[in-house]
């Protein structure tokens, strides 16, 4: 999750993505902890409508694999 500056890792796809989902939980729910959430929000792009946050569009998702020699 770029905009949140999270990241995750796993032996599958299916386990990478519950890592993910496991760390952004972990990371909200410590921002709204410590009261930072709406401005960590509001920095990485996220809109506020009434009660709900809007999530920014994302212009490409994808992957890329480079040679490091």
């Amino acid at each position: 999750m770029p905009a949140l500056d999270e990241s995750s890792c796993g032996a599958t796809d299916e386990e990478a993505r519950k890592n993910i989902r496991d760390a952004v939980r972990g990371f909200l729910a410590a921002s709204a902890g410590m009261g930072t959430l709406d401005e960590i929000l509001q920095e990485a792009g996220y809109e506020r409508e009434g009660e709900e946050w809007r999530a920014p569009e994302f212009v490409a998702v994808g992957q890329l694999t480079m040679s490091l020699a």
